[in-house]
């Protein structure tokens, strides 16, 4: 499932974090710094796929 995140960050950057993570600070992070640059958008969304576990409910 990591694979099909990373590959809609590349085309998308808030949507693979938003899947990842849900809305929270590293989703509002992301569309900053994708707002700011398109690549460190990108960076940052496969950091977080790779670093950061799913959220839980």
């Amino acid at each position: 499932m990591d694979l099909v995140r990373i590959i809609l960050s590349i085309i998308l950057p808030p949507l693979g974090v938003f899947l990842q993570v849900g809305i929270g600070k590293h989703f509002w992070i992301n569309i900053l710094l994708t707002l700011l640059g398109y690549i460190p958008g990108i960076v940052h969304a496969v950091w977080v796929i790779a670093r950061v576990g799913p959220q839980r409910a």
